[in-house]
């Protein structure tokens, strides 16, 4: 199979990146339904679906705005603007989706834990989005810097690279595993897999970003690396009980 992967049906090319965005999606709500089905919620109906408001906003104003910082400009044209509306990362979604619950919860007054529902289907869903990601090889800003590495493939454009959603595609596939497993504790606080999932998440992307071939940096980081430095700072007390503590 050679990638990018654009299979051709009825004479047009299908945007298989495009498709597995919207079945991410999908599935992945399909799925959180199915899970709330099975848990007890103790969050009302009601509140719920302000949460979830709460995080569509988040996610959409913050993968945008992350989008934008990962290569800004100050040339302001008809055509960077177009961009801007287009660009997107999961990273700026995912945490701009917390602050959009957190904020959501707030103006409601809920005080319990709500993420821990929604870790697994988002594993799931972005699990989806990363296949169309491999698939798109070089279409997508989702490869890596070239490399002699074993694993460097050809993504498009004849040059050996780091397949970093193929990477992000294991990494999830043993991270749905772990959350899995920690489910079924029941010595675990409400909430407490949401953050594990962020916390491990964010390291991963942190790491990776030191092969791509990022070409804007704030103090020799990415924009993304400073994301997840800002992510473990909110979590830092969840760092500090769970990791830190458990190292000594």
């Amino acid at each position: 199979m050679k990638i990018p992967f654009e299979p051709i049906l009825f004479g047009y090319t299908i945007n298989i990146h495009l498709i597995l965005e919207y079945l991410a999606f999908f599935i992945g709500f399909r799925y959180y339904v199915f899970s709330r089905k099975r848990a007890t919620d103790v969050i009302d109906s009601k509140n719920r679906l302000s949460i979830i408001l709460g995080a569509i906003v988040g996610a959409y104003t913050g993968s945008r705005l992350m989008g934008f910082f990962e290569n800004p400009t100050s040339n302001i044209t008809e055509e960077t603007l177009i961009h801007i509306l287009h660009a997107k990362t999961i990273m700026g979604g995912l945490f701009g989706g917390l602050i959009g619950v957190e904020t959501a919860k707030k103006i409601i007054g809920e005080e319990n834990s709500s993420g821990d529902l929604f870790t697994l289907p988002l594993i799931l869903g972005i699990f989806i989005g990363r296949i169309g990601c491999f698939l798109s090889g070089t279409n997508e800003f989702t490869y890596g810097s070239e490399t002699t590495f074993f694993m460097g493939m050809n993504l498009g454009d004849d040059l050996l690279r780091h397949p970093i959603a193929l990477y992000e595609l294991i990494f999830l596939l043993l991270l749905f595993i772990v959350i899995y497993s920690l489910q079924k504790k029941k010595s675990l606080e409400n909430g407490t897999l949401f953050k594990i999932f962020m916390i491990l998440y964010f390291g991963f992307r942190f790491s990776i970003e030191f092969i791509k071939p990022n070409v804007f940096f704030v103090g020799d980081l990415s924009s993304i690396q400073w994301l997840c430095i800002i992510c473990w700072l909110y979590y830092y007390q969840t760092i500090s009980k769970l990791f830190l503590k458990n190292a000594h």
